[in-house]
């Protein structure tokens, strides 16, 4: 009986310790039937976990400079794929394919990102571009 109540209690502990972890994963907030391509300034690279962020000047339409922030993947998976901590510095001219926020909001979840040259920065997997609409 001991034994069963000892089980028990551990796997409520388990279970109850990946509860936290599920919840953070969520991309809710980031549109995700759309890409927006955005050339800018580099301002900030944070290299932290749970995910980097990358801080980029933009002008907009009318020429105006307006501050955007890109969460990109964790540091771990990154360096997987060839970023560093010094692969953007504040300066560096970059074009991000990024996941823009729902509520309209500068930011997004990022993807591609290429330098001025137009050298992909790690992998460069093709952000899943909306489906185009088919011809009548």
């Amino acid at each position: 009986m001991q034994m069963k109540l000892a089980l028990g209690f551990a796997a409520v502990v388990v279970t109850a310790a990946c509860v936290p972890a599920l919840a953070h994963h969520s991309f809710a907030m980031f549109d995700n039937s759309k890409t927006i391509t955005l050339t800018g300034t580099v301002i900030e690279f944070e290299w932290v976990n749970p995910h980097a962020w990358i801080h980029l000047m933009v002008k907009n339409d009318a020429g105006v400079p307006e501050e955007w922030a890109f969460e990109m993947g964790s540091v771990g998976n990154l360096a997987a794929v060839g970023w560093k901590k010094a692969s953007l510095k504040p300066g560096d001219v970059i074009t991000i394919s990024a996941r823009p926020m729902k509520d309209g909001s500068h930011g997004g979840s990022g993807g591609t990102v290429k330098n001025a040259a137009g050298e992909c920065i790690g992998r460069c997997a093709a952000a899943a571009a909306p489906a185009a609409a088919a011809a009548p």
